[in-house]
C-alpha cells in the first residue's frame, strides 16, 4: 500500500493524518499545543517544542498503524496562517513564535490605520492590515526588540518553520506568503516597495524563495527521518495556507458554493478566477493552490474556541450534553447575548467579549445556547459580505467542530437562509496537506482532479422557514449590542489619547 501524509498545525492542536490514493483515511495522531501568554494580548509558540510534538505525531500515526517509512510517498503541511516565525543567522529559532492571534501590534494597527497605509497597501496586496500580520509583528519587534531585529536571517511561517525542520530548506509557501502583505498580488512576487512602506524595508533580505502548495520544496533528512520516522529521501512538498486546505477538501471549484469554516477562527471562503474591484468593503484575495485561482475570505477569531474557553472555566467536556441543552431550548427564546470576542473581533480593535442581558433565572445551558447564537451571529458579518462578493451562492458547506453539533448546524441555516452542505472529511487540514502531497508526487496532475476523485460524501441541512424571524428579531439585538460596545470602546480610546 501507499500513502501519504498530512501534518496539520492549528491554533490548539497538531494533527497527522495518513491518507491512500482514494482519500481513506488509515488513522489520526494528534496533541495539544500550548499557547504561551507571557502579558495580555501576547499568543505565542515554543518553536523547538512545536516540532518536537510535530515529529512525536507523526512518529506516533506510524507506529500506531504499523506503517513501514517506505510507504510513504510524499509529506505536506497544512498550518494556521499569518503571524510569525523567526529564524536567526544560523537558522535557530529567534525566540518564540507569534501567533495570528497575538494582538501586541494594536497601537501600531490602529496608528497605521489613521495614517491611510491599509489603503495603500490594498490596491497592490489585495490585503487588510491587522495585528496577526507578519508585517505587523516585524515592525512591532523593530520597535520593541531592536536587537532581535538584527538577528533576523528567516521570516517563516508556521508550516515553513515546520518544513525547515524536516528538510533544512528555507521556502515560503504562496498560498500563505501571498497573504503576508509583502506579496504583490498581480505580479506574483514580493515587492519591496511594500517593506519600505511599512518600516522594515530591510526585512526583505531575510525572506526566503516563495513555493508552490504542490512544488517539492525539500525531502526529509537524516535529523528529521531520526525523529519523525519517515524514510530520509521523502519528498515534503510546499504546502498549504489552512484556509486553502478547508476549501479544497470542502469542494470548492466555482461561485456556486462557500466555505464556512468554524474552529479557532471563523472564516468564509469563495474561490475565483478574477480579481472583483467596487465593492464598498476590501476582499482579502489570496493566491489559492490551483493555479490561476484565487481564495476569497473573510475571517476573524470569533468562532468555536469562545465555547471551548467557556467550558474549561466550568470543567464542561461533555459536547452531546451541551448539544442536548441548545436543543431542547426554544429557538433565540432567550433574551441574553452573547459577543464572541475573547480572542479577538470582527466589528473593531481592541473589542472584549461580553455577556449582556443576564438575569438570576439563567442558567448553564442559556449561557450555552447565547455562545452557540454569538458565533453564528458574528459569522454573518463575515457571510452576508461574502455574499455581496458571491452572489450565484446556492450553499454553505461547513467545516470544523461546530459542524458535528447538529443544533449547531440547524441555527446556522435558520439565521442565514441558507441550505447548508456538511463534507463527512474528519480532518480537513491532514487530508488537504496529503492532498498536496499526491499532486506533488504524480498520483494527481492537479488540484482540480484530486478534489474530484476524493470527493467527500456530503450531508445537508435545510433552514427552517419559522425560526428565522425570531433569529432576526435576535441577531437584530446583537447587532444593537455590538454598536454600543464600539461607542464604549471608541470613548475610551479618546480618553486614552
Amino acid at each position: 500500500m501507499k500513502y501519504w501524509l498530512g501534518l496539520d498545525c492549528g491554533g490548539t492542536f497538531i494533527k497527522a493524518g495518513l491518507y491512500d490514493l482514494q482519500g481513506n483515511e488509515l488513522g489520526i495522531a494528534r496533541r495539544n499545543l500550548a499557547i504561551i501568554a507571557p502579558q495580555p494580548g501576547w499568543a505565542e509558540r515554543d518553536m523547538p517544542a512545536l516540532w518536537q510534538t510535530a515529529a512525536a505525531v507523526i512518529r506516533e500515526v506510524l507506529e500506531l498503524f504499523g506503517i513501514k517509512a517506505t510507504a510513504v510517498q510524499g509529506v505536506g503541511i497544512s498550518a494556521q496562517g499569518k503571524g510569525l516565525f523567526l529564524l536567526d543567522r544560523q537558522g535557530q529559532p529567534l525566540g518564540n513564535a507569534m501567533l495570528s492571534s497575538d494582538q501586541r501590534a494594536l497601537a501600531l494597527v490602529q496608528a497605521w490605520q489613521k495614517a491611510g497605509i491599509p489603503q495603500a497597501l490594498y490596491e497592490q496586496t489585495r490585503q487588510t492590515l491587522w495585528t496577526g500580520h507578519p508585517v505587523s509583528l516585524l515592525r512591532w519587534v523593530k520597535q520593541h526588540q531592536p536587537e532581535r531585529y538584527r538577528q533576523i536571517g528567516s521570516v517563516l511561517m508556521a508550516h515553513d518553520y515546520l518544513r525547515y525542520c524536516l528538510t533544512g530548506e528555507l521556502a515560503c509557501e504562496e498560498t500563505n506568503i501571498s497573504e503576508s502583505n509583502l506579496y504583490q498580488m498581480a505580479r506574483g512576487r514580493y515587492e519591496p516597495a511594500l517593506a519600505q512602506l511599512l518600516g522594515i524595508g530591510e526585512i526583505v533580505a531575510a525572506l526566503p524563495p516563495i513555493v508552490g502548495s504542490a512544488e517539492v520544496a525539500g525531502r526529509v533528512n537524516s535529523s528529521a527521518a531520526a525523529a519523525t520516522g519517515l524514510l530520509a529521501g521523502t519528498p515534503v512538498v510546499g504546502g498549504l495556507f489552512d484556509v486553502v486546505s478547508t476549501a479544497l477538501c470542502a469542494g470548492l471549484q466555482d461561485e456556486t458554493r462557500l466555505n464556512a469554516v468554524m474552529g479557532t477562527w471563523s472564516v468564509t471562503s469563495g474561490i475565483s478566477q478574477t480579481i472583483e474591484t467596487g465593492f464598498d468593503h476590501p476582499f482579502v484575495y489570496g493566491r489559492h493552490a490551483e493555479a490561476g485561482q484565487y481564495i476569497v475570505h473573510e475571517a476573524s477569531p470569533t468562532s468555536a474556541a469562545n465555547l471551548e474557553w467557556f467550558c474549561q472555566q466550568w470543567g464542561m467536556h461533555d459536547y452531546r450534553q451541551l448539544n442536548q441543552w441548545v436543543a431542547a431550548l426554544p429557538k433565540a427564546g432567550s433574551q441574553l447575548l452573547f459577543a464572541p470576542f475573547l480572542y479577538g473581533s470582527n466589528a473593531g480593535l481592541g473589542l472584549c467579549a461580553s455577556f449582556y442581558g443576564m438575569q438570576a433565572f439563567h442558567q448553564r445551558e442559556h449561557l450555552v445556547q447565547a455562545i452557540f447564537e454569538g458565533v453564528v451571529f458574528c459569522h454573518m458579518t463575515h457571510l452576508k459580505r461574502m455574499l455581496q462578493r458571491f452572489p450565484h451562492t446556492r450553499a454553505l458547506r461547513v467545516t470544523g467542530g461546530p459542524a458535528k453539533s447538529a443544533p449547531w448546524m440547524q441555527m446556522l441555516a435558520d439565521v442565514s437562509g441558507l441550505p447548508l452542505e456538511l463534507p463527512q472529511v474528519e480532518e480537513t487540514g491532514c487530508l488537504g496537506a496529503a492532498m498536496a502531497a499526491m499532486v506533488g508526487t504524480g498520483a494527481f496532475p492537479d488540484f482540480t482532479a484530486a478534489q474530484q476523485a476524493l470527493a467527500p460524501r456530503l450531508e445537508s441541512v435545510q433552514p427552517d422557514a419559522q425560526a428565522q424571524a425570531a433569529y432576526q428579531h435576535k441577531y437584530q439585538r446583537y447587532q444593537a449590542l455590538i454598536g454600543a460596545l464600539q461607542t464604549l470602546q471608541s470613548g475610551h480610546s479618546k480618553e486614552a489619547l
